[in-house]
């Protein structure tokens, strides 16, 4: 005799973390396959590396599941989530050595070791172009380009000055500028 479980389907959130709070599995489960490919995408970006974005991913569902208490239901549950999987991407760099004391050498290094691109530079290349990026850049890049944080939140999230925040995203736009000026000069270059 074969069995079946019927997943129940959730179309609200507020119903998922009732059931995540009640400790149903198939609520917990629901929620990781609701968000997981969001979150993924959000932890590689920071981190770079898809092993480590994995890992990052499911240190960040533990602690959605045990954080999940203190949720108040206000504002946007997949933004609490990404905070969570923001600040264990940090946790990871933060533990690198040198995360913040990239020399202009190295950012320079990185901008030379740029050698391809694509006809046209979408959003794909974009995304290569910042993943470049020394971490200490791309990750103060992505919090105020991508995310939305102001330099005080950043430098509060990172442990670090204002100052450094802003400095960080400057040499980032720098770097940036320069890839994309080395991408144009290849496209010309491919194109002749």
């Amino acid at each position: 005799m074969l069995f079946f479980t019927t997943k129940k389907k959730y179309t609200e959130d507020a119903d998922l973390i009732t059931d995540c709070l009640e400790g149903k599995r198939v609520a917990q489960e629901a929620l990781y396959q609701r968000y997981s490919a969001t979150m993924f995408a959000t932890c590689l970006r920071y981190v770079g590396n898809s092993m480590e974005a994995e890992e990052v991913l499911l240190t960040g569902f533990l602690k959605v599941f045990q954080q999940l208490p203190n949720f108040k239901r206000e504002g946007s549950f997949e933004g609490w989530i990404r905070r969570i999987m923001i600040n264990e991407s940090l946790t990871l760099l933060r533990k690198r050595k040198d995360f913040y004391h990239e020399s202009v050498e190295t950012a320079r290094h990185l901008a030379d070791v740029y050698s391809h691109i694509d006809n046209v530079l979408g959003a794909d290349e974009l995304l290569k172009l910042i993943d470049k990026l020394p971490d200490g850049y791309k990750t103060v890049f992505n919090l105020y380009a991508v995310e939305g944080y102001g330099h005080k939140e950043i430098a509060e999230m990172l442990g670090i000055s204002e100052g450094t925040s802003k400095s960080q995203l400057n040499r980032a736009r720098t770097m940036l500028k320069e890839l994309l000026q080395q991408s144009e000069q290849l496209q010309t270059v491919f194109n002749s």
